[in-house]
């Protein structure tokens, strides 16, 4: 059988690999975006790794609120990493992931993209969700193992909270199979984020609206998710050391990313007596320093409390339980005990047990609720299509050839894609 690629369409990054191993050493994980830096310079996708200067830096990204809208550009960034991993299309299967009950548009787009552009030999198409469910959950969940460790079969009852860059969707699966009257998205993820950051250290310190890829570095290194929200509040208006850190830019002359150290509260005062001025531009002197107190909690809150930006949406404990609402209650027990989280904002410290807090607010009392996080959440759903792949009795059923796209066209090509599901004996 001809080897199969996996590749994972993220709105911030792409993860792309074959499937001869599900290691993350093969995880080839690049920027899914078009960058062009205040030089002039153009990168796309993985060749941002070569950039040394990101102030000012624009971005054009193919993904908007979960879909491809932008297809020239992927198709840059597909083409720059399928070179990267001298990938023959044309003798190359292809597990692909789009979003969840996407417009008909944009999934026949997606058809003629691998079809008719790159020539791949077959394809499954498939959401992100879906290929979680073929991880070793048993063992994140320490369930039992199989009779057969070998086997290759989707968990039995999977709900999966996919928090990303575009949004964040509960998705309650059975048998590797999405129940999609119940999958529900909240329009909140680590863009959102990172535009909220921005904005309160805009009103605060100066102004970095114009630099996304800063603001989202500080977002990594100094974010996470209170356990206790009033508390953490009262401490950092007494500047507690515990809360309240110091965020050095970058200069792209002795360090090229940004970082957090012990706060000092006398350094701007240190400054001015040595004649130093704030400047309007941050990024003008060797150091730049600002102090960030409570923005390191209340930002990424705002996953859980909407309301908070004036978004009239729940937040990620209520929308699973919107999700669960449509579903027999009989169902509920299983879901709740096999909560997993993937994505890049399910990093944040403190993520796992916000939403198990949350979770186990709302749930009946006599339920069991667990709450694990993949071992690497940016690159599962990668692992889980490479251990899929590894299936070629499986395989044969779902994928669909170029010669099947090119004789039958893209509107039969959506329908087999309906009803071509995985089963592995399994029905739901």
């Amino acid at each position: 059988m001809s080897p199969t690629l996996v590749v994972d369409v993220g709105a911030w990054s792409l993860k792309a690999g074959y499937a001869s191993s599900d290691s993350d050493n093969t995880c080839h994980v690049a920027p899914n975006c078009v960058a062009k830096s205040r030089d002039g310079k153009t990168y796309v996708g993985s060749q941002l790794s070569q950039c040394t200067d990101y102030g000012e830096m624009t971005f054009r990204r193919p993904v908007q609120k979960g879909y491809v809208v932008n297809w020239p550009a992927e198709v840059a960034v597909l083409d720059n990493e399928l070179q990267s991993l001298r990938c023959d299309t044309a003798d190359t299967n292809l597990i692909i992931t789009e979003q969840a009950n996407a417009p008909l548009q944009l999934t026949q787009n997606l058809d003629q993209m691998v079809f008719e552009h790159f020539d791949f030999a077959a394809v499954y198409r498939t959401t992100a969700p879906s290929l979680n469910a073929y991880n070793d959950t048993r063992s994140l969940f320490n369930d039992p193992p199989l009779a057969d460790p070998s086997a290759i079969n989707p968990a039995d009852a999977l709900l999966v909270i996919d928090s990303g860059h575009s949004h964040t969707t509960i998705t309650p699966l059975l048998a590797g199979r999405p129940i999609n009257p119940a999958i529900r998205r909240l329009d909140i993820g680590g863009k959102h984020l990172s535009n909220y950051l921005a904005e309160l250290i805009s009103l605060r310190h100066f102004s970095l609206i114009d630099e996304p890829h800063i603001v989202s570095q500080i977002k990594e290194d100094a974010c996470f998710l209170s356990s206790d929200f009033q508390s953490d509040l009262e401490a950092a208006k007494a500047k507690d050391p515990s809360i309240v850190v110091d965020y050095v830019l970058p200069d792209y002359e002795t360090h090229h990313r940004g970082f957090t150290r012990p706060h000092d509260p006398s350094y701007r005062a240190k400054m001015e007596r040595l004649g130093v001025k704030q400047p309007t531009d941050p990024l003008a002197t060797r150091e730049e320093v600002f102090p960030l107190g409570n923005e390191r909690f209340v930002v990424p809150e705002i996953l859980f409390t909407p309301s908070d930006i004036a978004m009239p949406q729940c937040g990620i404990a209520e929308t699973l339980f919107q999700s669960l609402s449509t579903l027999p209650e009989l169902l509920w027990q299983p879901f709740l005990a096999n909560i997993l989280l993937v994505g890049g904002n399910t990093l944040i410290p403190g993520f796992i047990e916000r939403v198990e807090r949350g979770v186990r607010m709302l749930a009946p009392e006599d339920m069991v609720v667990r709450v694990r996080r993949a071992e690497n959440p940016i690159t599962s759903t990668w692992q889980g299509g490479c251990r899929m792949a590894a299936d070629q009795d499986l395989m044969k059923n779902v994928l669909i050839t170029r010669q099947e796209y090119q004789e039958h066209g893209p509107n039969w090509v959506t329908r087999q894609f309906a009803v071509r599901r995985p089963t592995n004996g399994k029905d739901v």
